[in-house]
């Protein structure tokens, strides 16, 4: 099989477990982060194969995703072997997804693993960032702000999103950072002088 044939299959596998996902993490994100992946890994020099790979299926076993992380791993092993990928190639992509999330505070060892990371950050700042955040807190039931309870989607920005641009890892993803913050940045501001 191709690696295209390949890259189809792996969209494949996301979209029947993707199609429905309502908190931010759809399938939509899972294309914005392949595509600024892409960008990004072909600034730098990177296995753009891997890249791929990794950007759509970083979010498989994410622990707010799924019910257990090591089942969803297992079978994505087991998918990757059936397309056939090679053992590197296995290895390489099972790695980088496991070092995506922010709240795993894991910095990826090889060059693919922080390309998609920092493509998944900056789907997570800007227009896009705010708009996914606020998603994800309606979906999980937390107030949009609340002045005495802190898990609410406002703090977020402060816990996590502000927080994400001094995370980057490559020259380009710092660069393309730098609007989608600013952006937040003035956001956050409207939205305290409004409320």
């Amino acid at each position: 099989m191709e690696k295209r044939e390949q890259l189809n299959a792996i969209r494949q596998y996301v979209t029947n477990s993707f199609n429905n996902e309502r908190t931010g993490h759809d399938l939509y994100h899972l294309q914005r982060v392949s595509r600024m992946a892409m960008e990004i890994a072909r600034e730098e020099d990177a296995n753009l194969f891997r890249c791929e790979a990794i950007a759509w299926l970083h979010d498989v076993a994410d622990h707010k995703l799924v019910e257990d992380e090591e089942a969803a791993i297992q079978a994505l092993e087991e998918f990757l072997e059936s397309l056939p990928l090679t053992r590197p190639d296995i290895e390489a992509i099972i790695k980088g997804i496991n070092t995506i999330s922010f709240s795993k505070s894991k910095v990826p060892t090889s060059l693919e693993g922080k390309i998609v990371q920092d493509a998944d950050r900056l789907d997570a700042i800007g227009a896009i960032g705010i708009a996914r955040a606020f998603t994800f807190g309606g979906a999980r039931g937390k107030f949009m702000y609340h002045e005495q309870d802190n898990d609410n989607t406002i703090q977020h920005f402060y816990d996590k999103l502000l927080k994400l641009k001094s995370t980057l890892h490559t020259s380009t993803a710092k660069s393309l950072a730098e609007d989608r913050h600013q952006f937040m940045q003035q956001f956050l501001e409207k939205f305290h002088q409004e409320w």
